[in-house]
């Protein structure tokens, strides 16, 4: 064996590689996890001190970009550090491993309840891709330094600077929009009365949206009535959700966009995510509308919605919105063809 220099401090490489340690060459799933479980602690633990919310004062918080992209680069650093403390890995391992250690940390915070079913489903696959990058350059580090220790170090103390420093950052805004169009073989003003008049919504009929599937409680209702202020369509969703659909323009069975109105009890508690709460400081729906256009026997139903998405990283939080909102336009617009076709039908039956 030869006898390091004392000026040199060994790295978690050197340590894991000597004489006498058991160089198996499993990679995952693997026997020992610690590694992973050391990864998720620490995400877990700088998860609780970004606790706060940017109102109604600047405080650390869970949508920061600081948050959301290096928290979980750290968590895969310490992931494969540890691991490295145990004997030399792959290159495999490093991303794996940092991967994982992101999904367990974030299933760790739903464990805890600071975080939402919601919330965790849409961040996992960018924490887990974050992950295993960090992972692989903390491999990169053990393998080439001698300093791996303090680079794990710096890297983990980085997003609390970083976020005290973001605390003073406005959020960008950006608004977006979404169409999806069907056909239906139903007349323009039976189309319109199935969107004016949409009761008694089973889950069966909407139950294929993604946003349902994770969460988002489901709709119940949707019925137009007439009120001193003009027309407003009531939703009612589960979960006691409920809000105003206000009638901004209207052409009858050719055209109608609505704007929204929320209440103070319009989302009970854990009814949504607080981060992705409709109407609040990260999301919003501007309008929606919907117009009908006559083709021959059938009616061309298009719906477009407009939306807000405000974070430090909307680059991601719009491609979200964009691929649960159009897979969510889809399925109402199913809905709609059913309800529309199917009332024609029972009439002749009768």
């Amino acid at each position: 064996m030869q006898n390091e220099p004392e000026n040199t401090q060994p790295n978690a490489s050197s340590i894991a590689t000597g004489p006498g340690v058991n160089q198996d060459k499993r990679t995952l799933p693997f026997s020992k996890w610690w590694p992973l479980l050391a990864g998720a602690l620490a995400g877990v633990a700088l998860r609780l001190l970004f606790w706060g919310y940017p109102d109604p004062g600047p405080s650390l918080s869970a949508m920061m970009a600081s948050f959301i992209y290096l928290v979980p680069f750290v968590v895969g650093m310490v992931t494969v550090y540890v691991a490295e403390t145990q004997k030399r890995r792959s290159w495999k391992y490093y991303a794996w491993a940092g991967f994982l250690a992101n999904v367990l940390f974030v299933l760790g915070t739903l464990l805890i309840m600071v975080e939402g079913l919601i919330c965790a489903i849409i961040i996992i696959p960018l924490f887990a891709a974050e992950g295993a990058f960090g992972g692989l350059v903390m491999g990169a580090v053990c393998r080439i330094t001698n300093w791996p220790k303090q680079t794990l170090y710096s890297f983990a103390a980085l997003p609390l600077i970083l976020g005290i420093v973001e605390t003073n950052v406005p959020l960008p805004e950006r608004l977006s929009s979404i169409e999806r169009t069907i056909t239906i073989s139903a007349s323009p003003s039976e189309v319109w009365k199935q969107i004016h008049n949409a009761r008694d919504i089973k889950p069966e009929e909407v139950k294929l949206a993604w946003a349902y599937r994770i969460g988002v409680p489901m709709p119940l209702a949707g019925v137009t009535q007439q009120t001193p202020t003009g027309a407003v369509r009531k939703i009612t969703m589960g979960k006691g959700v409920h809000f105003d659909q206000v009638v901004a323009e209207s052409q009858e069975n050719k055209y109608v966009r609505w704007t929204y109105r929320f209440y103070a009890d319009s989302f009970p508690p854990r009814a949504l995510d607080d981060h992705v709460m409709i109407g609040g400081q990260y999301f919003d729906f501007k309008d929606t509308s919907y117009t009908l256009t006559p083709r021959g026997n059938a009616t061309e139903l298009t719906i477009r919605m407009q939306y807000r998405v405000s974070t430090q990283f909307n680059w991601y939080a719009d491609s979200v919105a964009q691929l649960l909102l159009g897979n969510a336009e889809e399925v109402l617009l199913n809905f709609y063809r059913h309800r529309s076709e199917a009332e024609p039908r029972a009439n002749k039956i009768l």
